[in-house]
């Protein structure tokens, strides 16, 4: 069992390296388009395209980590992995004012749109994916793979 002050430093530890990972914005190459591509359904995909780029890239890493955690997943389980974020797609923060928002929480209306991502992406895919997509990414702890989706996600 952690302490509270070792949880504390793991969680710094975790927004640091996340942050790091997440500065640079450069697009996704062809390769990595045509995986998102053959994975999601044509408004899947189009929704994950408005996603930015650092968030399309984090998003193919967390599917390759869940193939490996979830490998029996189904098309409609790895589109979860890939969509997992695409509420963030409604933010206008960059780098810098996602980082803010996570130190200080809901203060102003950009913020509360950034936090609140997953309830976005809830209700942008609740009329173009599939029931099993959308219940992945809500994450009863009794589907192995939505917490298999939240320990790939866990980098």
């Amino acid at each position: 069992m952690l302490t509270r002050e070792q949880r504390g430093r793991a969680v710094v530890f975790h927004l640091a390296k996340r942050a790091v990972t997440s500065f640079r914005n450069h697009p996704v190459n062809d390769e990595q388009l045509g995986i998102a591509r053959a994975v999601l359904l044509p408004d899947e995909f189009s929704l994950w395209t408005r996603m930015q780029n650092r968030d399309q890239r984090h998003s193919l890493q967390v599917l390759s980590r869940f193939d490996v955690l979830c490998s029996h997943a189904t098309r409609e389980e790895r589109a979860a992995a890939l969509l997992h974020d695409v509420g963030k797609c409604e933010s206008t923060l960059g780098w810098f004012g996602r980082i803010t928002a996570t130190l200080v929480g809901p203060r102003t209306v950009s913020f509360r749109v950034y936090l609140n991502h997953e309830e976005i992406g809830l209700r942008l895919l609740r009329n173009i994916s599939s029931e099993r997509t959308v219940a992945v990414l809500v994450g009863s702890n009794n589907d192995a793979c939505a917490v298999a989706l939240r320990a790939a996600d866990n980098v």
